[in-house]
């Protein structure tokens, strides 16, 4: 937990730029976290609980904005050519609504799984359990409560489906 701790701190103090991109990429693998060949990371990320990088896997050519929070404890992947927004949030514990009188709620954990080339807007929280469909697209500020159709787009709050996306084939 301190060797995450450390190499996510280094990583989160890179300057931008082409070197500190790599470097960044470099550090954050040593915090943990399983990212493919050619992943972007432009600035900082969270990762709660301290440990849970290792559950964090990051597919080929994907590209991540600076402030991104990985709340990792239920384990989140990512697809290649994914593209995320700065402030996105992905979510893999919650509480159930019931609770016992003289207790806290108790913690359910789900894993996040975002498939090939989704793009993910400023600000959206993705929550347990969600998986996005391939080439699907979350607008700014959604809030997905439930999974994504594959080339879709979805937004609001809570995120509903908006229209289909056309796939271009070369």
């Amino acid at each position: 937990m301190m060797r995450e701790a450390l190499f996510l701190w280094i990583a989160n103090h890179l300057p931008k730029g082409r070197i500190g991109t790599r470097a960044r990429h470099e550090a954050l693998r040593w915090a943990g976290l399983r990212l493919s060949s050619k992943v972007i990371v432009m600035g900082p990320v969270t990762i709660t609980p301290p440990g849970s990088g290792g559950r964090i896997a990051i597919g080929s050519r994907s590209f991540l904005n600076a402030n991104v929070r990985f709340g990792g404890e239920g384990g989140i992947t990512i697809g290649r050519f994914a593209q995320i927004a700065p402030g996105v949030a992905f979510e893999t514990s919650s509480h159930e609504l019931t609770f016992e009188h003289g207790r806290s709620r108790a913690t359910v954990t789900a894993p996040v799984v975002l498939q090939d080339h989704v793009w993910i807007g400023a600000g959206a929280i993705i929550l347990p359990g969600v998986t996005i469909g391939r080439g699907a697209v979350v607008a700014a500020g959604a809030i997905v409560t439930q999974d994504v159709p594959p080339k879709t787009l979805v937004g609001g709050v809570p995120a509903r489906f908006l229209r289909d996306i056309s796939e271009r084939v070369p």
